[in-house]
């Protein structure tokens, strides 16, 4: 399975016509190559940053359009738990829009940027790497670090194409030149340090998915630090320099524009990168310098079944969603007692995003809504893994058992949609109570646990559309799932602000559910919803007998 380039003396790649490091033989084809294959996934990623920067700079101005409106909003950025959530609030004494856009909003794309960077590469090294694929590369004239090289320029190439369009969008929208390019630097320099993260983790493990999770336990530890430090005071803390996704907050765009702060980004990436290749020379192709614990010789009873196996196999995604998801609903509900107070001077239009003149019953409806649109999204990563299963050829294995193919979906979908329900109501409850501890008002535990329930036959039709898409056209169904979740993610949060079409608004499964408690319980269309998800869920599974199993 070694497959090393000897050679040490320069050489002529037949692919690329280029002379260099033998080492390096290659990796221009493997660039154009790669950029081939992502000629979708990358201009998605960066069109959705873009998309996000004019979003948040057409809303502002329609949610606060005066300076009254702005200084209202001032102390849900100010008190610890705000801060916790955005950043560290600089320039919040004299608000205008480019401030509440970098102190609150630009901290998500720089989280986004780390998240995009991580699958990037996971992508093109390990993943490759484990299902055989850069085997039949290195076959060729490759070198022994052409597919790190490669994949490093593209996230190279794609982080600079970010920063352009995050600053030129943000200078299209009527910010500051200064602070529109330190965030557009911000988001490409993050990016280009969690990828080289991700291109040591992939050294460390066998498996793609173990090196995407420890990265990103890595990211989910710098929100971490980067939250925990912005809250101790009003311009971060010791605590806040540590993280790196804290570093690019900390150049206070439009406030201090310091630019001596982005040389952190740039110093762990060369070390990182320089680590990753060190690494990469002294093991095997295919293996890792983490070896794999191996499994017990004899497997307990339970996972023989078809039902057990897709426990075993859902339990990861299950657990590190439902902890993330519970523990942002304890933060959300630990924040309610900074809505109401600064519920007295908000502006119209936010309280018309919360759905009712009732601040505290549109903020607790809005809970409900959020961790659904969450779960919807679970549900979706989590019906990712039959696919993977279809294409290593694992699924292959079980279904050459005495296992029929709709048992191997159904059971997938039965875990995955137990693993929703158990989210949401113990969401739900962890909530109410945080809600309650901070107002005192103990019969907020039940209407925010009412909140989350009745949103729930709407997650499991996203899931039951997932499942149909794997029965009938396995391709599509990540495309078509995300599109499901962020449809219903713009409807339910910016319908009304948007003044969105109906038909659109009829598309998300959420819209025809009632808003509690600011609507009243309908039993009628909670019925409707899940008796739909069930019959699509059957359809399914009549699906999955009809096609080819690895079918494209």
């Amino acid at each position: 399975m070694t497959a090393t380039t000897t050679t040490h003396a320069p050489v002529r790649s037949e692919h690329s016509g280029r002379t260099g490091s033998p080492s390096l033989a290659g990796t221009g084809t493997l660039v154009r190559f790669l950029l081939r294959r992502d000629r979708i996934k990358l201009p998605a990623w960066v069109g959705g940053l873009g998309l996000f920067v004019i979003y948040i700079g057409s809303a502002l101005p329609q949610l606060a359009p005066t300076q009254e409106d702005l200084r209202s909003l001032v102390t849900l950025f100010t008190q610890p738990v705000g801060r916790m959530f955005t950043g560290p609030a600089f320039g919040m004494d004299a608000p205008t829009y480019e401030r509440f856009f970098a102190a609150g909003y630009a901290p998500y794309l720089f989280l986004l940027a780390g998240l995009m960077n991580i699958m990037l590469i996971t992508r093109h090294t390990r993943l490759e790497e484990q299902t055989g694929r850069a085997e039949l590369v290195r076959a060729n004239v490759t070198g022994r670090y052409a597919a790190l090289a490669a994949s490093l320029i593209v996230a190279l190439i794609t982080n600079g194409l970010a920063t352009a369009v995050v600053t030129g969008l943000a200078l299209a929208v009527g910010f500051a030149p200064t602070g529109s390019l330190l965030v557009g630097l911000g988001v490409g320099l993050t990016g280009l340090a969690f990828a080289g993260v991700t291109a040591v983790t992939v050294q460390l493990s066998e498996y793609s998915r173990t090196a995407a999770g420890m990265a990103g336990a890595v990211l989910a530890a710098s929100f971490v630090m980067r939250a925990l430090g912005d809250m101790a005071a009003v311009g971060g803390s010791a605590l806040s320099w540590v993280s790196p996704l804290g570093w690019p907050s900390q150049a206070a765009p439009y406030v201090h524009d310091r630019w001596a702060t982005l040389l952190l980004p740039v110093c762990l990436t060369v070390v990182t990168v320089t680590a990753a290749y060190v690494l990469l020379g002294r093991r095997d192709f295919g293996a890792s310098l983490v070896a794999a614990r191996p499994g017990t010789a004899v497997a307990r009873p339970w996972l023989g079944t078809p039902l057990g196996l897709a426990a075993r196999l859902q339990r990861g995604g299950f657990l590190g969603w439902g902890v993330g998801i519970a523990l942002l609903g304890i933060v959300d509900g630990a924040f309610t007692q900074a809505m109401i107070d600064a519920g007295e001077d908000m502006p119209a239009a936010l309280k018309d995003m919360f759905g009712t003149a009732g601040l505290v019953d549109g903020y607790v409806a809005f809970l409900g809504a959020f961790v659904s649109v969450l779960i919807a999204a679970y549900t979706v990563f989590a019906m990712q893994t039959l696919r993977a299963e279809e294409l290593s050829g694992r699924a292959e294995l079980v279904l050459s058992a005495r296992v029929g193919r709709a048992a191997w979906l159904g059971s997938h979908t039965l875990v995955v949609a137990l693993g929703a329900v158990l989210i949401s109501v113990a969401t739900g409850l962890l909530t109410g109570v945080a809600a309650a501890a901070v107002t005192g008002d103990w019969s907020l535990v039940g209407g925010v646990l009412a909140s989350h329930v009745v949103l729930l036959p709407g997650v499991l039709l996203v899931l039951a559309v997932c499942a149909a898409l794997a029965g009938w056209a396995p391709r599509l169904m990540a495309p078509i799932g995300w599109v499901l979740v962020a449809l219903s993610a713009v409807v339910n949060f910016f319908g009304e602000l948007l003044s969105l079409p109906d038909w659109l608004v009829a598309l998300s499964p959420f819209s025809h559910l009632a808003g509690v408690p600011v609507e009243p319980f309908e039993v009628l269309p909670f019925l409707v919803v899940l008796v739909l998800a069930v019959a699509v869920s059957a359809l399914a599974l009549v699906g999955m007998r009809r096609r080819q199993v690895n079918a494209v």
